[in-house]
């Protein structure tokens, strides 16, 4: 499956032309740091920053209340810290999931200009 799908990157590459075989080759898969950054440039990117940051708050507030919870001995105070650590957990991992959620989207967007390229390129072949 592999090898078809670089025949037929290198026939549409062949069949393009210098501006629109570089644009072609912006739409390559991204490593997971690509993909992350693409979601911090969207139009949704300053949302995107602003919940990472959250995240990293949560995330120090998850390690002070992990601290706080070894550290007591009285039940009130020990269930009181596991449940705030556990709220951080769980806010965390919703912020986790909106962000993959946006780095998937971006990714189904570039697999759809990558056909809109293809298609124009069929029906350019097409009319010749």
């Amino acid at each position: 499956m592999k090898k078809e799908t670089e025949k037929i990157d290198a026939l549409i590459k062949e069949t393009l032309d210098t501006e629109e075989a570089k644009f072609y080759d912006e739409l390559e898969e991204q490593g997971f740091l690509g993909k992350l950054g693409q979601a911090h440039k969207g139009k949704t990117g300053w949302l995107v920053s602003i919940m990472t940051v959250v995240h990293v708050l949560v995330f120090v507030v998850f390690v002070y209340c992990l601290v706080q919870l070894f550290n007591t001995e009285q039940l009130k105070e020990l269930i009181l810290w596991t449940a705030a650590g556990f709220l951080c957990m769980l806010f965390m991992a919703m912020m986790k999931l909106y962000i993959w959620m946006q780095m998937d989207k971006n990714d189904v967007l570039r697999e759809l200009k990558r056909l809109e390229l293809q298609v124009a390129v069929l029906a350019q072949k097409l009319e010749k």
